[in-house]
């Protein structure tokens, strides 16, 4: 009797699927991809944009980019943006999974948006500017984060198993275009008015938000699940910890040129890294794990997360050391205005570019 009850419920689960694709039709998988390759786009855009228009900036709100004593503001204009994101975003999947894709997708799309706007009008001066401009930085990685989280499920739950990879692969090389585009842009705008780096995604932004809104439905199966709190807070803590510790690892300390030895950096990167062990041993034993540490398991699950992993480390550290290269030492060398490296610094980069674009709809 157990197993006649149960059958019937999983065969409906999967009819009331399939019935929610075929209403909405075979135009709209493609609908799911436009508009999850525009959030991605403008996602990556401003996860790069601030880092080659710093300088601008900083001069435009008043503060020296070269002071030690702004190094912090500097770094956590960078940084808080990705550190946000990097720590939410499996959470935010995880909310997807239980609330339905499209809504935190949207709701993601929105906030996104809304931040974009107040950077943009800042009228503050000086160190408030700067806490302003990080503040809202930490809202628009949120927003970042539900786009970054929930993009790929709509896709995966839109497309049939046999075009997922293409969907994916499109999507992806949306994030990676996105990284080195932000450069460019930012190194346009930013000469000429510091409140365009972020405006410039307003209105891209409003019209993702409408167009999700309109458009994107939920199709997935929801499951109803506890948010597992403690998984949340010591993957968060563990995380920022240890970024935080590299953060200010590669700044000067006290007659050292890296802060490696610095107290606050050792107590970081040690307390992030118990932290995180303790992350582990609590997924292993709660009845909804924010992550599933099973899935390593399987091994060409484990290989894709370790290749994303080792690309993306070669991919951001030489972006990040090459603009600074470009932009303090080899552009002014050959004849550029300090004016003109930000616009040229991401000319340079685009070659990079060529081979992901290249690679990513066939992998």
């Amino acid at each position: 009797m157990v197993t006649e009850s149960t059958a019937p419920a999983a065969v409906d689960v999967v009819d009331r699927r399939q019935k929610s694709i075929d209403e909405l039709g075979p135009k709209y998988k493609w609908i799911a991809l436009s508009n999850t390759t525009l959030g991605m786009l403008i996602a990556t855009i401003n996860s790069s944009i601030v880092l080659i228009a710093l300088p601008d900036i900083f001069r435009g709100i008043n503060i020296n980019p070269l002071d030690p004593s702004n190094t912090g503001y500097l770094l956590w204009m960078m940084m808080g943006f990705l550190v946000v994101t990097a720590v939410l975003v499996v959470s935010f999947g995880r909310l997807g999974d239980m609330y339905g894709r499209a809504r935190m997708y949207n709701m993601g799309f929105a906030i996104f948006t809304i931040s974009s706007i107040f950077l943009a009008i800042t009228w503050f001066d000086g160190g408030g500017a700067a806490l302003w401009l990080i503040g809202w930085r930490v809202v628009q990685g949120i927003g970042g984060a539900f786009l970054m989280a929930n993009s790929s499920a709509i896709l995966t739950d839109a497309f049939p198993s046999n075009q997922r990879g293409l969907a994916l692969g499109i999507n992806g090389v949306a994030a990676i275009a996105g990284s080195f585009l932000g450069l460019v842009i930012g190194g346009v705008l930013a000469p000429v008015n510091w409140n365009l780096v972020f405006l410039v995604s307003v209105p891209f932004g409003v019209l993702g938000t409408i167009w999700a809104y309109l458009k994107l439905h939920d199709t997935g199966i929801r499951r109803k699940a506890k948010m597992d709190w403690w998984g949340n807070i010591s993957f968060a803590a563990g995380l920022i910890a240890v970024l935080v510790g590299i953060t200010y690892g590669i700044q000067p300390y006290g007659n050292h040129t890296m802060g490696w030895t610095s107290p606050l950096v050792l107590s970081c990167l040690i307390g992030g890294v118990v932290v995180l062990a303790a992350f582990v041993v609590i997924e292993t034993r709660v009845p909804n794990p924010l992550f599933n540490l099973r899935l390593f398991k399987i091994r060409s699950f484990t290989a894709g997360n370790v290749a994303n992993l080792v690309a993306s480390l070669g991919r951001g550290g030489l972006q990040f050391i090459l603009i600074i290269w470009l932009q303090g030492i080899w552009l002014p060398q050959h004849g550029y205005s300090f004016a003109q490296t930000p616009l040229w610094a991401g000319i340079y980069m685009l070659p990079m570019t060529v081979g992901f674009l290249l690679a990513a709809p066939t992998s």
